[in-house]
């Protein structure tokens, strides 16, 4: 039987995950912007998805993950990052030392009080003038009716699983300090895997619905350029 690291990767490799996969990919990207030489975090790595991508764009990247069975399957993947076993809600990094930090698929499985130190947290390491960008899965979508399904039916992983909305993803930003914070949202493709070659006309037909149907959720929160602590008072904050 796979670990869950293989498992994991096996699923992007399907028709379904490798489709959902390059939707995500694209939110992201469009959100963080981002360019070579650059330093970038990439907190709860997994199996090295985001990592392997940012560093073959040229970036600089460190992967961090609490799980060291994930962070053995990353290490072996991504060649040239460097791997830090440790928590989002407490980062062992410096005050800006990231120009971008990416949290992909990590505040679904952290509690209120979690989000908001690891929004904090993920604020703090970034320069003033950087950005922050996570991905999460969105609550009013197929995709998480089927995993709330999953839940129901004894799967570990999607019974811990609280599924965000933008609002509540920018209010957090917003409470932290951000200057600004900027949400997208995809993937309106069902989750069969015999639909994947009609993404692209599901994504044209969902796009006018914003969050209703998107399975994915993008948020970009940008740093003051006052180099300042991320939550000082008085913090303007805005969103599109």
């Amino acid at each position: 039987m796979p670990g869950r690291a293989e498992a994991y990767d096996a699923w992007y490799a399907t028709p379904l995950g490798a489709t959902a996969h390059r939707i995500e990919r694209a939110l992201l990207a469009g959100l963080a912007a981002p360019r070579p030489g650059e330093r970038a975090l990439d907190a709860g790595c997994g199996t090295g998805q985001a990592t392997a991508w940012l560093g073959a764009l040229g970036l600089q990247v460190t992967g961090l993950d609490y799980d060291p069975e994930l962070l053995a399957a990353a290490r072996a993947k991504v060649a040239g990052a460097v791997f830090v076993e440790g928590d989002a809600t407490r980062l062992p990094f410096a005050d800006g030392e990231f120009d971008l930090a990416l949290a992909v698929t990590v505040f679904c499985f952290l509690d209120g009080g979690q989000r908001r130190e690891a929004t904090r947290e993920l604020l703090r390491v970034v320069r003033p003038g950087g950005r922050v960008v996570v991905g999460e899965l969105g609550r009013f979508s197929l995709w998480a009716a089927q995993r709330r399904a999953r839940a129901w039916l004894g799967s570990p992983t999607w019974r811990a699983a609280r599924f965000a909305t933008a609002g509540e993803l920018r209010r957090l930003f917003r409470e932290a300090g951000a200057a600004r914070v900027t949400a997208r949202h995809g993937l309106y493709l069902p989750p069969w895997g015999a639909l994947a070659p009609l993404a692209g006309i599901c994504e044209w037909a969902g796009r006018p619905l914003g969050p209703l149907g998107a399975a994915f959720v993008a948020v970009r929160a940008d740093r003051s350029n006052i180099a300042a602590s991320p939550d000082a008072p008085g913090a303007r904050a805005a969103d599109d």
